[in-house]
């Protein structure tokens, strides 16, 4: 079983008005979405390969419910900004993934999935670094192509992403298991930060800061 990249999402105000920052820089939305029972909204970038979600909270009692608690969205959220981290990186893999992962784990069902789908989320991450989890049926594509996936930025493909934290050499055990396994990459930042490495038409070096984010696009050579 192969790991990769499915999609990021970053903790936002309500509404995502961070969103004008990727608009402007040349990046085009696709649909939003919604997460019954969880308390989510969404809205969301699409790219030939993995998406950038910007999520928050529209439903305070359903995000705090102990349906939702394992994910910890709720601390996450209300927290953005100071003692938790804003970020969370979902993972997958054609063949669905496996009952034994590189990492500490436990099932969260939420009621919007398919009876035989769930999340698996990464255990015993601080709050203080990203929620990391993996989808546990087949993945072959993240992006749908009923979504707008072309960007006058030119970036295509999600290809990595390494998270910035204040001390990179002080990190949980989940963490640094997650790192050794090449599945993310860590750095020393002075706040948290996500960067996304993408393939792409063109040399990108793009900084969100209302989002934390750095984009970072590496030129393919595809016409």
């Amino acid at each position: 079983m192969t790991l990769k990249l499915h999609h990021l999402f970053v903790c936002t105000s309500v509404g995502a008005p961070e969103a004008e920052d990727l608009l402007d820089a040349g990046l085009v939305e696709g649909s939003p979405n919604t997460h019954p029972g969880q308390g989510t909204a969404n809205r969301r970038f699409f790219f030939e390969s993995g998406f950038l979600e910007l999520l928050w909270v529209h439903d305070e009692s359903e995000a705090q419910s102990t349906l939702t608690a394992p994910g910890k969205l709720w601390d996450r959220w209300v927290e953005r900004g100071r003692s938790a981290n804003p970020f969370g990186i979902c993972l997958s893999s054609r063949e669905g993934a496996e009952p034994v992962l590189p990492f500490p784990s436990l099932a969260y069902r939420p009621d919007y999935l398919q009876d035989d789908h769930y999340f698996i989320f990464a255990d015993k991450l601080r709050l203080s670094e990203p929620e990391i989890f993996v989808l546990s049926w087949p993945q072959v594509q993240s992006s749908p192509a009923t979504e707008p996936r072309n960007h006058p930025l030119g970036l295509r493909e999600m290809r990595s992403v390494s998270v910035g934290l204040v001390d990179p050499t002080s990190i949980s055990d989940t963490l640094r298991a997650i790192r050794d396994a090449g599945l993310v990459s860590v750095h020393r930042s002075p706040k948290p930060e996500l960067v996304i490495e993408f393939t792409s038409q063109q040399e990108v070096r793009h900084s969100v800061p209302a989002l934390g984010v750095s984009l970072l696009g590496r030129q393919d050579n595809v016409s």
